[in-house]
């Protein structure tokens, strides 16, 4: 019986529910008389047996259910019982309606008295088979409870422990029986008992599982956290009454940490890949740094601060960072740094009491600092290992690691990681990590570094190479303009110059070399060069454009042998040479004639802009770029008006990824011939160019009149797209303005001795009606030297011109075309002297072929006031 009540009048005996021990082992009960017959028969006893009481009562139970062949022996107990023996034994009988199938039953047979004092019996029996079913259920789940590996407990339906198991017993102390009666609460923090109650009451209500239910505690006299996946399911009786809850727990730790560190080594892929991705995208070095924390915070660490050796940002050779024996004064890790980039999610405000020897947020981003020199962080610059820095107490910051940035042995800076506190601690993968992610963010650094120093030296090479100053001409108002790409790109080999020619003729040059980098502007520099070297020798455009495309095409051969680069050039691979390319423009101006004639090697068309007319592109062949050989360059002489605008400029300037080269051309023309508009300052560095007019608003009919070139210049500019960037941009305008009638002398002498004489006489009436009396005597001599050797070695007709602007030239022209070479007389020789005479009085001099013969000039200097320097004697006798 499972309940007794107490009522007001005692004790209520009730009925045991179903599912009783007694609904398993199938007990029943029958009694023997005096007289050894069946007297009571019960009715477990007629379930059982299959045989109804008024069949068997008053009958021989030997007889009804014992087999014939054991009756005897059967008879025998049964006078034993009723003379007073207990017995216990197995009884085989016939089981009801299965076809003569016998059982086997357990007896308790108990000796009992009648009311008047016989002798009866009382028999208990047992069906053996049910009961051993019973045992072997009981053995079996002994044995899995006993011996699980797991945790097992048993809640009853008060939610405490009915019984545990010793693996249980074993990680929460005692013996299995201690913990009866106890609650989740003996074993758990409130909030994960909480949970684990509100499971089991779930559980015990609906009937449904609740499976790997994540608790985490700790064993009695630990401190380490566990972690348990609790399975949790109702146990009924047989009759299917909730009885109680059984729990199974299974120590999922390592697994948790094992899962811990497997997320830990995905979250670390993750940032390397990102890193790989994001960092080095630029090669500016404050950048670089940012990006790095844009990885590291929050990804990483709470907080992350670069700091970089003050000597590299400022364009020293090497960083003091240097580690390892062969720089042991290094610094000691304690140089100047600056603090380039700093991030954090931990806010300004809550940071401010977290400054310290723990935290990367003492100096402002920008500010030039130094760590002292025992300090842990320079300590890591000196080692070039990693630190770890302890939290201070008060600070927000947990810990952080000092990661020095290294590339190619050389200490660049400092990366600081930081962590706050209740983040997960660093440990030996996350030390790992930051080293890697340093590392690679140093290499960026110092790639960006090398890149600078590249490109400020290629700067340097290529602004040396461009006119220095304001360029000056005779007959010619110039103003240039030249923008470098910006500074995350490449330089490139884009260059002009002004080139002052015998005659006060004007060589104007644009160039372009393909490609950018170190190595364009070099190319750049020695094509300049070889220009004006060409230009000295004052040959024809087409002539130095040929010479300057050999001269390309041997730049990258490896031997340096320009014959053998001539002759190899068609079969030589990219393997063995490298292939330089450049476009050119080369243009030839005489301001006495007003002439210019042009040749192009694959350049843009020069555009020219005449008085009331729009700006137009000259039809001047493009050729070939030099370094391609084999094709001649055409020539193209233009006569060009008074007041005329001629432009020449790369592509830069009208080409772009967001313009295409027509559309740049059509708004450049335009720019030269819309309105005047007021220009804003500031000019360009190269400021005003000299020069007669320069500067001036000189009068230019159509759409640039009234404004001076400088702001021409200036309104072409601002008026195209010219901060893209992308590539150099060079512009070089000149405004025609060729020299007076009155500025010219010009004179056909007959080839006869009194020439000479002649040839002075209008020299000095020359000289006297331009106000240059201090250099008649001067001119007289020089003349009479050229125009006999003229007579004397030349042919033909002989032609004496004097220009005069900010210099005074003299040339004297025949048709011979045996070049004048100054030599060194002997002392006996008579003569021999008149070159060496020549070039010790005049400031230059020299020759030049025409197309009908040679040209022989000399050039002096304008008087300022004083009289000219009279040669001394030393100077005198040094022609003997």
């Amino acid at each position: 019986m499972s309940e007794i009540p107490e009522t007001a009048s005692g004790v209520v005996w009730q009925s045991s529910p179903p599912g009783s021990i007694y609904d398993y082992i199938k007990v029943a009960s029958f009694s023997i008389g005096p007289d050894g017959l069946v007297d009571q028969w019960s009715r477990r006893a007629a379930e059982q047996f299959g045989i109804c009481a008024e069949d068997v009562r008053g009958k021989d139970p030997v007889d009804v259910f014992i087999p014939s062949e054991l009756r005897p022996r059967g008879h025998r107990k049964v006078a034993e019982i009723l003379d007073g023996k207990e017995w216990t034994g197995l009884v085989p009988f016939r089981l009801p309606g299965e076809g003569g199938a016998h059982g086997l039953a357990e007896v308790y047979v108990m000796p009992s008295e009648t009311e008047n004092g016989e002798r009866a019996a009382l028999c208990i029996v047992v069906d053996v088979r049910a009961l051993r079913r019973i045992e072997t259920d009981l053995a079996a789940s002994q044995a899995i409870f006993g011996q699980s590996p797991f945790g097992f407990l048993l809640f009853g339906t008060d939610l405490t422990v009915l019984r545990a198991n010793e693996r249980f017993a074993t990680v929460f102390g005692g013996v299995a029986e201690d913990h009866r009666g106890r609650t989740v609460y003996d074993y758990l923090s409130r909030p994960e008992a909480d949970r684990m109650t509100a499971a089991l009451q779930r559980v015990l209500e609906t009937g449904e599982s609740v499976t790997d239910l994540q608790i985490v505690g700790s064993a009695p006299g630990s401190s380490d956290r566990r972690h348990w996946a609790v399975n949790l399911y109702r146990v009924h009786s047989g009759s299917g009454r909730p009885v109680g809850v059984a729990g199974l727990g299974i120590d999922v730790t390592r697994r948790q940490i094992a899962a811990r560190e497997a997320a830990s080594a995905r979250r670390n892929l993750a940032l390397l890949n990102e890193a790989s991705a994001r960092i080095g995208n630029s090669l500016d070095l404050e950048t670089t740094a940012r990006e790095l924390l844009d990885v590291a915070v929050p990804g990483f660490c709470d907080l992350a601060a670069v700091d970089l050796y003050q000597g590299l940002l400022t364009g020293e050779e090497a960083p003091p960072g240097r580690w390892g024996p062969a720089r042991p004064e290094s610094y000691g890790g304690s140089a100047e740094l600056r603090r380039v980039a700093f991030a954090s999610t931990v806010s300004e405000s809550l940071l401010g009491g977290a400054s310290g020897a723990g935290t990367p947020a003492s100096p402002q981003v920008g500010a030039v600092h130094h760590y002292p020199f025992s300090s842990a962080c320079s300590d890591a610059l000196r080692t070039a290992r990693v630190r770890a820095i302890p939290g201070e107490e008060g600070s927000l910051v947990q810990s952080t690691l000092a990661v020095p940035m290294v590339a190619h042995d050389t200490v660049v800076g400092l990366v600081q990681f930081s962590r706050a506190k209740g983040s997960e601690p660093f440990g030996e993968r996350d030390r790992a990590l930051a080293v890697e992610l340093a590392a690679r963010a140093a290499v960026c650094i110092d790639n960006a570094r090398l890149y600078r120093r590249e490109h400020e030296r290629a700067l340097i090479l290529q602004r040396s190479l461009l006119p220095p100053g304001d360029p000056e001409a005779a007959g010619l108002d110039i103003a240039c303009r030249y923008l470098p790409g910006n500074t995350a790109t490449e330089v490139g080999g884009d260059w002009f110059d002004v080139i002052e020619l015998p005659g006060h003729r004007t060589a104007l040059v644009v160039g372009d070399v393909m490609g950018r980098g170190l190595r364009a502007a070099v190319a750049m520099g020695e094509l300049r060069t070889a220009v004006r070297t060409l230009a000295l020798l004052d040959l024809e455009p087409a002539e130095v454009l040929s010479a300057l495309d050999e001269i390309a095409r041997g730049l990258g051969t490896p031997s340096g042998a320009q014959q053998a680069s001539r002759v190899a050039h068609k079969s030589r691979g990219p393997e063995l040479s490298e292939v330089y390319l450049a476009t050119c423009v080369y243009a030839v101006y005489d301001p006495v004639t007003r002439r210019c004639t042009f040749a192009n090697a694959g350049h843009l068309p020069p555009v020219l802009v005449e008085p009331g007319e729009e700006a137009l592109m000259l039809d001047v062949p493009p050729g070939m770029p030099l370094g391609v050989g084999g094709e001649p360059f055409e020539e193209v002489q233009v006569e060009l008006p008074e007041g005329a605008l001629l432009a020449l400029y790369t592509d830069g300037l009208v080409e772009s990824r967001d313009h295409p080269l027509d559309e740049g051309l059509s708004a450049f023309r335009r720019a030269l011939t819309e309105p005047a508009r007021s220009v804003p300052e500031p000019r360009s560095p190269h400021g005003p160019a000299g020069g007669p007019g320069g500067g001036t608003p000189d009068a230019l009919e159509g759409g640039s009149r009234s404004r001076s070139l400088e702001d021409v210049c200036d309104h072409v500019l601002a008026t195209l797209d010219t901060r893209h960037g992308e590539d150099d941009i060079a512009l070089l305008m000149a405004r025609i303005q060729g020299l007076a009638s009155e500025a010219v002398g010009d004179w056909r002498l007959p080839r006869e001795p009194r020439s000479v004489g002649r040839a002075r006489e209008l020299a000095r009436a020359q000289l006297s009606a331009w106000d240059l009396d201090p250099l008649v005597d001067t001119v007289e001599l020089l003349v009479s030297e050229l125009v006999t050797n003229a007579l004397r070695y030349g042919e033909g007709e002989i032609r004496l011109r004097l220009l005069r602007d900010r210099t005074l030239v003299c040339e004297v022209w025949d048709a011979g075309l045996v070049q004048p070479r100054r030599r060194r007389a002997r002392d006996t020789d008579e003569g021999g002297r008149g070159l060496q005479l020549v070039g010790l009085l005049s400031a230059a001099w020299g020759s030049r072929r025409t197309p009908r013969g040679k040209t022989v000039w000399f050039e002096l200097a304008l008087p300022d006031g004083d009289s000219t320097a009279e040669p001394s004697v030393e100077q005198l006798l040094s022609m003997f």
